[in-house]
């Protein structure tokens, strides 16, 4: 990997990881990350902002030692997770006098995490700045934007926001910049979705935040940089705001065909109701486009056949994911089938106390639907419809 120039004295020296397919043993990664490190060169002081994943730590001394970069005076950690941090001991031991910029939370979990030396770090607070000279560092405190500790750094001069985990995407791609909207929209989308809709009303603030500096460009801790940040800006503005579309997504499952047969029913009566369908078979979904659908979604389905007394296991899997994202979702109901009884309904209505939803009647029937059945299914595609139509969606 080679080092790349932002600005003059500011670069890129991360890591690209083309080959990564999950994150945190959870999210897919269809197209690999990238571990953004930046080095900013003051006329006094140089700093390091973040490293990168420990799997990719020779990438980034590497980057180092091509440019001749003798002298490290401050490592920034806004993040503590590894894939930020990972690589902290290594830089520490290449650079023995450089200390460790962070607040005292992140302090606390990189000794935790990476079991550095306490001497090491210095300690800031929101709102402080860092001197290199003829450039300033000014740090804002940003609990929430993934973990409790994160923070997000602005260079002054140069107006580049260093924004952590805050406005990424999940692409290992070879662009410094984003060159195509469109496309990362679509990325950043579902990167927002799996990491930062648990904390969409904190993150409401930081993106209002964030306009008010004013900044030339938004660099990010994953995927290409904006060198036009309103677009990302814009589309943040959008995803935590209350708005939802007239959308309904349907999870499900079908073992012997019921279930199935009952989707598809459903999701023939939305699209005749003028409802956008999005139906997701958890056998073969990626999870993140899932997640991504979330985002936006008025309502949504939750479809199971029932095995022994309660909902699927991957099912059970899905619900449990939803509730922890917490989406800005009004509507939801549960369809499905059984065979001698249970308690599907009862277990994911439970599930999904984190989301503030309004239950539909549900629709559960014995063995093989039937004409009444789809009937049932025609009242619940009216009784969305109704919803959707209160609420100004249709």
């Amino acid at each position: 990997m080679v080092s790349r120039e932002i600005v003059k004295g500011v670069h890129w020296v991360g890591a690209i990881d083309f080959d990564r397919r999950i994150f945190d043993e959870l999210i897919p990664l269809p197209n690999g990350t990238s571990y953004n490190s930046y080095l900013v060169q003051g006329s006094e002081k140089t700093a390091l902002i973040d490293t990168v994943d420990p799997t990719k730590e020779f990438e980034l001394i590497s980057n180092l030692v091509k440019m001749n970069v003798d002298r490290i005076d401050y490592v920034i950690v806004n993040h503590a997770e590894q894939d930020h941090s990972g690589s902290l001991p290594m830089i520490l031991e290449f650079f023995p006098d450089a200390f460790v910029v962070t607040n005292e939370k992140c302090k606390d979990l990189l000794i935790a995490l990476l079991h550095l030396p306490p001497d090491r770090f210095m300690v800031i607070k929101d709102k402080e700045t860092l001197s290199l000279g003829d450039r300033t560092l000014e740090f804002f405190l940003t609990p929430w934007t993934h973990w409790p500790e994160t923070q997000i750094t602005y260079l002054r001069e140069d107006k580049i926001l260093f924004s952590c985990d805050l406005f990424g995407s999940h692409t290992g791609t070879s662009d410094l910049y984003v060159t195509d909207e469109g496309e990362i929209f679509h990325s950043a989308k579902r990167y927002y979705a799996e990491i930062m809709m648990p904390f969409r009303n904190s993150i409401k603030g930081y993106v209002e935040m964030v306009r008010g500096l004013l900044p030339f460009m938004i660099a990010p801790s994953h995927g290409p940089l904006y060198p036009r940040p309103q677009f990302i800006l814009d589309a943040y503005a959008d995803w935590v705001s209350d708005a939802v579309k007239n959308e309904v997504v349907i999870v499900y499952v079908s073992m012997h065909g019921s279930t199935q047969k009952m989707v598809e029913h459903l999701t023939d009566a939305l699209i005749a109701r003028g409802i956008t369908a999005k139906p997701f078979n958890l056998t073969r979904t990626d999870i993140g486009e899932l997640a991504k659908a979330l985002v936006d979604t008025a309502t949504v389905i939750i479809a199971t056949p029932t095995v022994l007394f309660g909902p699927h296991p991957q099912v059970v899997y899905a619900t449990y994911l939803a509730n922890l994202l917490k989406p800005k979702v009004r509507f939801a109901s549960v369809i499905g089938s059984y065979g001698w009884g249970g308690k599907s309904v009862e277990t994911i209505v439970k599930m999904l106390d984190h989301v503030k939803v309004e239950l539909i009647e549900p629709v559960m029937v014995k063995g093989l639907p039937d004409e009444t059945t789809f009937l049932a299914l025609n009242r619940l595609a009216d009784d969305i419809f109704k919803k959707h139509k209160e609420s100004n969606l249709v």
